[in-house]
């Protein structure tokens, strides 16, 4: 086994030492509960995780939870039977094979090949969450309020909280194959609202990845997400209504990658391309976006909110090119979907939880830097839309068809950044806007750690990015003419 034996050593010690279970024999009862499968795995999950929130100077909730469990998936053909609990035990086990097994119906398969070994283990095992204690935390969202208040005197409302989870997972297949992955998981959320009269405005940072709480702690590190947060609210109180209409967009790099993320990256995971669902269909090999365009999902790189160091099928995670120089090159498969498509499992079999079968999900999706200097790119403009934040959006997966909506966005006039606007939102189709990018900056920025994707239900951590993006003839709706 390439994997560090501390993801194993840990991971044994949750799911055997402490429970009784014998690993020999859930290794055999697995075996003998996928025969004639054509895929399928034990997945086993131990998480801890944790919450503090400040609302006007005063802790609003603190949470702290345990959970523990176990799912059981057998995959016959395009069906796959699932079964959970909560209760970790042989017995439990063995009923939940009795339940998946009904999926076979007959069916007899050969099981599909293991995955590749295992990347390196990206996270040490060491829990973060009790390494600082309690009256450390609930300081630290004190004195966010205190600065926050004290940096301007409209300050209305300090909203604040801090979450960690440290997760610990351990698959296992048929073969007796075992691979283990440990998982923290920290956030930082800053909210603040200003006044000036009768108006109010909301600004909003956070930060965050798969480290501890001690980057957080550093004053440097808080401090910039409450100044942040107390910027945006600012430039919104200073705003004037949106223009509508079409015109030339400038998006900024960093966060508004979640556009990239909601309009394309769902139609390029397998399961709605299997199905033919997704805009993006068949078109591998085929010219899809501008040239220049190229976006991967990159589930490998340390830190990062949307990293594994495997998936939770056991597949290692990959640097995955999706789009390259503005042609499809392939899509983010987990390992039902890759071998339905006669394609290569990618590493992006995710679930939420051991409750949860998994599916297709993005990790870290980005689009890489192009040769553009952003100043160069604001100055082709002569008028338009420069949005730097987003909030909310909806994409129909289908069609591509998205609305999005700016939290922070400019008039550009003349080549220049002119006055905040409020209300701004951008209409498109996913598939088209791709077609509609003119110039891509050299300032590749990855967002803030603060990504949560939502599919069928289900909720992942993941990452987004982008450098600053030109796109010409976007809908923009708005509140002015």
């Amino acid at each position: 086994m390439e994997l560090q034996m501390s993801d194993l050593a840990v991971t044994d010690a949750l799911f055997f030492e402490r429970t009784g279970m014998d690993p020999r024999r859930i290794e055999t009862l697995v075996d003998q509960s996928l025969a004639g499968m054509d895929d399928g795995e034990l997945y086993l999950e131990y998480s801890q995780s944790e919450s503090l929130a400040l609302d006007d100077g005063r802790i609003k909730s603190a949470s702290f939870d345990t959970t523990q469990g176990f799912g059981l998936r057998a995959v016959a053909g395009e069906a796959a039977g699932y079964a959970h609990a909560s209760e970790l035990s042989e017995a439990a086990i063995r009923r939940a094979a009795d339940t998946v097994r009904a999926v076979a119906s007959g069916h007899s398969g050969v099981f599909a090949a293991p995955p590749p070994g295992t990347n390196r283990s990206l996270y040490t095992e060491q829990n973060p969450l009790g390494l600082v204690d309690l009256g450390a935390k609930t300081r630290l969202l004190a004195e966010i309020d205190a600065y926050a208040r004290s940096s301007d005197p409209r300050v209305r409302q300090v909203m604040a909280s801090l979450s960690g989870v440290w997760q610990a997972v351990q698959i296992i297949r048929p073969d007796g194959r075992r691979v283990a992955d440990i998982r923290p998981l920290v956030r930082l959320s800053v909210a603040i609202v200003v006044g000036d009269g009768d108006r109010m405005e909301t600004g909003s940072s956070g930060a965050g990845g798969r480290v501890g709480y001690d980057l957080y702690l550093d004053p440097q590190q808080w401090k910039a997400q409450v100044d942040e947060a107390l910027r945006q609210a600012l430039v919104n109180l200073g705003s004037v209504p949106a223009p509508a209409g079409e015109m030339t967009v400038v998006l900024g790099p960093g966060w508004p990658g979640v556009m990239l993320h909601e309009a394309v990256g769902h139609g390029l995971e397998g399961d709605f391309n299997r199905k033919k669902t997704s805009a993006f269909s068949g078109m591998i090999g085929q010219r899809v976006a501008s040239e220049g365009v190229t976006v991967v999902d990159d589930g490998t790189m340390p830190d990062r909110r949307g990293s594994l160091t495997v998936d939770d099928e056991g597949t290692p995670t990959n640097h995955t090119v999706l789009i390259e120089d503005g042609i499809l090159k392939g899509y983010m498969q987990d390992r039902m979907n890759a071998r339905l498509l006669g394609a290569a499992p990618t590493g992006n079999g995710r679930r939420q939880s051991f409750a949860h079968a998994p599916m297709p999900r993005m990790t870290n999706t980005y689009m890489l830097a192009g040769r553009h200097d952003p100043v160069e790119i604001m100055a082709s403009v002569k008028r338009g839309l420069y949005a730097v934040n987003f909030g909310g959006g909806q994409v129909d997966i289908t069609s591509g068809k998205f609305v999005f909506s700016a939290s922070e966005a400019y008039l550009i006039e003349d080549g220049k950044v002119g006055p905040a606007v409020k209300g701004a939102t951008l209409i498109g189709n996913g598939p088209d806007a791709l077609t509609k990018i003119t110039m891509i900056g050299n300032d590749l920025r990855l967002d803030d750690g603060i990504g949560t994707c939502g599919k069928d239900g289900q909720s992942v951590p993941v990452g987004v990015g982008q450098p600053t993006l030109r796109m010409d003839g976007l809908t923009v709706g708005g509140t002015s003419a």
